[in-house]
This record gives C-alpha cells, sequence and structure tokens, in this order.
C-alpha cells in the first residue's frame, strides 16, 4: 500500500474485495473444508449425566440432631476422591472391559488417569441451588457411557451412606471412650467427698448450726452443774464443820488420820459412838445422842463427798465435750474452704460427665438414624439416557467456528496482500510515489452489456 492515511469509501472497499476475491474464498474453504473432514473423521465422543438429588433428614432436626454436619460440597469431595480411586477405577475397566484399544499402548495407571478425566461431577453454580449434583461420563461407546454413569451416580449414593455411617458410629465411639473416663473420675470424685466427710464428721460446714447450738446446751448444762457443785463442796464444809465441833467426831477423826478404817482401834471407837443399846446410864444416854447425831453427819459427809466426785466428773466430761464442740466449730471455716474446693471439682465434673451423656444419647440416636437410612441421602431422579448425538465433535459448534475463523483468515489474507500492494490506483498514489502533479486521467472503461 502505497499511502497508508488514504480514508477509503465503500465503492474502493468492494473494488478491494473483488480484486482479492481470491485470497478470501481459498482460506475460507480450506479451513471449512478441514473443519468437515474433522467432523466426519474424528472419533465419536458421547456424554452421558445422572441427575442426583439431596433429600433431607427424614426425621424433623428439632427431635435427632445429625452428627454428619459437613456441607454437601465437602462431602462430596471427599466422596469423589474414595469413588474415583485407583482401586476402584480399575474394577470399574476389568468390569465392563473399557479402554481395550488404549491399553495396548498405556499402562494402568495412565488408564486410570484416562478415566478420571472422562468423569465429571457438577454442582449447581447459583448460591440458592444446592440440593443436587450431576455425574457425567464421557467415552466412544453411548450403551456403555450410560451404564458407567448410572454405576458412578449408584457408588457416590453408597458411598455417601457408608461415609455418614462411618462418622455416626465414630462419633458415638469416642463420645463413649469420653464418657467412661468421666464417669471413672466422678466416682473417683464422689469417693473422695465421701471420705473427706466420714473423716471430718461434726466439722462440717453443715453442722456448724447444730455443733453451735448443742455447744449452748452444754455450756448451760455445765454451769447449772458448777453451780451443784459448789453448792456440795458448801455442804460439805458445813458438815466437816459440825463434825469438827464434836469431841468424839476430833477423836475419830485422829484415829482415822493414823490408820485405816480396817484398824481395830478405828473399828473400836466407831462401834463406841455408834452403838447406842451398849450404854444404859443417863450420862451414857447424852452421850449415845451425840454418837447418833455424829452417824447422821457422817453419812451425810459421805454423801457430800459422792455427790460433789459425781459432780465433778460430770462437769469434766462437760468440759470435755464443750471443748470437742468449740475444736469442731473453730475447724468448721477450714472444712468450709475445703469442701467448698471438692464440690467446685465435683460439679464441673459431674457437668461434664452430664453433658456428655447427653451428648452421647444424641450420637447413638444419630447412628441409629444413618443405618436405618432415614439422614441425609443421595437419590437419582434422573437416571442416565442413551445419548442421541455424540458429545464430541459437536459438529454445528465446530462447523460455526469453521466459518468464521475462514471469513477471518480470509480478510486477513486481504488485508495483507493489499498491504503489500505497490500498484497505483488512482492519481494522489501517483502524486506522492513520483512527486509530481497529475494533469489528467483517464477514467476506468467498462464494457456495456449489449
Amino acid at each position: 500500500m502505497i499511502n497508508p492515511e488514504k480514508k477509503y469509501t465503500l465503492q474502493e472497499y468492494i473494488e478491494i474485495l473483488h480484486r482479492r476475491i481470491w485470497y478470501l474464498i481459498i482460506p475460507f474453504v480450506l479451513i471449512v473444508f478441514v473443519a468437515t473432514i474433522y467432523s466426519v473423521a474424528a472419533d465419536k465422543r458421547y456424554k452421558a449425566s445422572t441427575l442426583v438429588l439431596v433429600t433431607p433428614q427424614r426425621v424433623p432436626e428439632a427431635f435427632v440432631q445429625a452428627t454428619v454436619t459437613s456441607k454437601v460440597e465437602e462431602r462430596l469431595q471427599s466422596i469423589a476422591q474414595e469413588v474415583m480411586s485407583r482401586t476402584r477405577l480399575e474394577q470399574i475397566i476389568a468390569e465392563y472391559k473399557l479402554y481395550e484399544k488404549e491399553s495396548r499402548s498405556l499402562s494402568k495407571e495412565e488408564l486410570v488417569d484416562l478415566m478420571r478425566n472422562n468423569i465429571n461431577v457438577e454442582l449447581p453454580t447459583k448460591k440458592d441451588e444446592k440440593g443436587y449434583f450431576t455425574v457425567s461420563f464421557i467415552g466412544d461407546n453411548p450403551q456403555v457411557v450410560t451404564t458407567i454413569a448410572n454405576r458412578l451416580a449408584s457408588l457416590f449414593i453408597e458411598e455417601n451412606l457408608r461415609l455418614r455411617e462411618q462418622q455416626a458410629v465414630g462419633t458415638t465411639e469416642f463420645l463413649s471412650i469420653e464418657l467412661k473416663a468421666a464417669k471413672k473420675k466422678l466416682d473417683e470424685m464422689e469417693t473422695s467427698v465421701t471420705a473427706y466427710k466420714t473423716k471430718h464428721m461434726g466439722e462440717l460446714p453443715e453442722q456448724r448450726e447444730a455443733n453451735i447450738k448443742i455447744l449452748e446446751q452444754l455450756q448451760n448444762q455445765s454451769l447449772k452443774v458448777g453451780e451443784s457443785l459448789r453448792a456440795a463442796q458448801d455442804r460439805k464444809l458445813v458438815i466437816q464443820k459440825q463434825l469438827m465441833e464434836m469431841p468424839a467426831a476430833v477423836e475419830l477423826e485422829d484415829l482415822r488420820a493414823k490408820y485405816t478404817e480396817n484398824h481395830p482401834d478405828v473399828i473400836a471407837a466407831k462401834k463406841k459412838y455408834s452403838d447406842p443399846e451398849s450404854h444404859t446410864s443417863g450420862s451414857e444416854t447424852r452421850k449415845v445422842r451425840k454418837d447418833t447425831r455424829y452417824s447422821e453427819l457422817r453419812s451425810q459427809l459421805d454423801h457430800a463427798e459422792l455427790e460433789i466426785r459425781r459432780l465433778a466428773r460430770e462437769s469434766a466430761n462437760l468440759s470435755g465435750q464443750i471443748e470437742m464442740y468449740m475444736t469442731r466449730i473453730e475447724k468448721s471455716p477450714a472444712r468450709e474452704q475445703d469442701m467448698a474446693a471438692l464440690m467446685r471439682e465435683y460439679n464441673s465434673t459431674k457437668q461434664n460427665y452430664e453433658t456428655l451423656l447427653k451428648k452421647n444419647q444424641e450420637a447413638i440416636q444419630a447412628e441409629n438414624l444413618e443405618r436405618r437410612q432415614k439422614g441425609e441421602q443421595f437419590r437419582v431422579i434422573d437416571p442416565a439416557r442413551l445419548p442421541e448425538k455424540p458429545f464430541s465433535p459437536d459438529i454445528p459448534k465446530t462447523m460455526l467456528i469453521s466459518l468464521l475463523a475462514g471469513l477471518g483468515a480470509g480478510f486477513a489474507a486481504v488485508f495483507l496482500r493489499e498491504q503489500m500492494d505497490r500498484s497505483f490506483y488512482d492519481a494522489t498514489d501517483v502524486e506522492i510515489t513520483l512527486g509530481i502533479k497529475v494533469l489528467a486521467t483517464i477514467p476506468k472503461i467498462e464494457d456495456e452489456i449489449a
């Protein structure tokens, strides 16, 4: 092209197209011809798809909570890895005798990879449509393709049931182990609490009020016993004073101070002052009366001494009990702290056990739900049909692309050829190339149709 800045009119474009018509036709015809040969000669590949519906749990979740809470997309990835594993695909290849031609030049691993590439799992693209997915398979035999697509869908359904049941069983087993451990710890805590209460019985916080009331009763009782003891001691002093005023009593007391009660002198003195029938005279009669008075005082003294000893023992016993209850009350705050720590740990262990027990029961229900196939399931609602036309090559699509490519290549060839052309087609081309003015031009003479 001599003048690249030249602006063409529609008529000039038509003239260029007319002049370079073969540059347009030849690439167009070649590309369309090659596409036609490819469409006719290429191996026909068919695609069959199975539509699988994700059905929700049949039992309301308000009654039974499923332990499988993962999303469909996540589970499909795990299931697809299991279904499209080397072992599964080798079994399908051997069962249906797939890729017999390819097996002559490819290894088993390569055949498995080839089949994986021919399997496609598609999820809906819209966020509000997540209740289904499709399983597709591509091959050269329409009947085999249909069978394999349905077989793959069945494997997805079976693997989903197995995976859900396995996860439910695993959850139940884990919670059962944790529940046993929690029960063992709870029993140990109950034993510790019982042993502590047994060891410190009477000092426990809940017994504090009772101990205070008993202590008050004991203190009141001790006061009464103390008063009785002092009264008995005062009575003893009075009796002793009365005895000391009697001469015979003084003589007997002197003998008793020197000898025991079994000494002959003491026995004789006691008999002398206590036997009124051995004396008959008037003077002796007064003496007998004194001896009788002495015996009465002596008896009262012995009784007072017995009373004093009894009251002293009772006072000592009450003092011991008062000291014991005071010790219990003093130790009660420390026992309260110990019991609070024990009960916190016990309540925490018990709460953990009850939580695990509830979860374990729910897990058992969820496991039964999966065993009875009442949970979320995959169900085929549109099985794969026999393909009526090949999936590849797509002849209409291929021909449309070839037509567009042929036209594009033809116009590109016309453009390139026009750019390389150095011919003069008007006066402007001459003036630009030669640098001289054109004085006149001869118009194009066209033959008229007779």
